[in-house]
């Protein structure tokens, strides 16, 4: 009997530590891209050594990164605006998971494989977003960027947070 609580008090010490690394990157995604022009232009001590890091990340993880928002000039965010659209739809999930406790019909992660798939062909509107503009089907805009992201953003969201914040029953 003691073995299955210390077993129990064990996988949500682990579960806590999964959400706590999980808020803790969603929040340097969220601040890092938009903070980084402004330590970059600060010139004050470490803050454009900070702001280098950040936008080496950047550079790696946005296809464009040079057409982030000019935000202080003639410093830009570390990402574009599609990258960040994502990650305001995963905040945007965050934030209904904490206040649902993820439960609600909308999380897709309770649908398994239907769920998944589902989760994965909406994911795909930031890809075809970005290959449209590949083959000139239109310019980059940030109007027509940030939605698509936007749209990623939610159906990884909706399909990953309540996997990442809650045990299931």
């Amino acid at each position: 009997m003691q073995r299955t609580i210390l077993f129990r008090d064990v996988e949500v010490k682990k579960n806590n530590w999964v959400s706590f690394f999980a808020d803790f990157l969603l929040t340097g995604m969220v601040f890092g891209p938009p903070i980084a022009p402004f330590l970059a232009a600060s010139g004050i001590f470490l803050l454009p050594g900070i702001a280098d890091i950040i936008y080496f990340m950047g550079n790696h993880v946005c296809p464009q990164p040079t057409m982030g928002l000019e935000l202080a000039s003639p410093h830009i965010m570390a990402v574009c605006m599609r990258c960040y659209g994502t990650v305001t739809g995963l905040l945007i999930t965050r934030i209904l998971c904490a206040l649902t406790n993820g439960k609600g019909r909308f999380w897709l992660s309770q649908y398994g494989w239907i769920g998944a798939a589902f989760a994965s062909v909406l994911m795909m509107a930031y890809p075809l977003e970005l290959a449209a503009q590949i083959f000139e089907l239109w310019d980059f805009n940030n109007y027509i960027v940030t939605p698509f992201g936007l749209i990623t953003g939610l159906a990884w969201g909706l399909f990953t947070m309540p996997l990442l914040h809650f045990k299931k029953s």
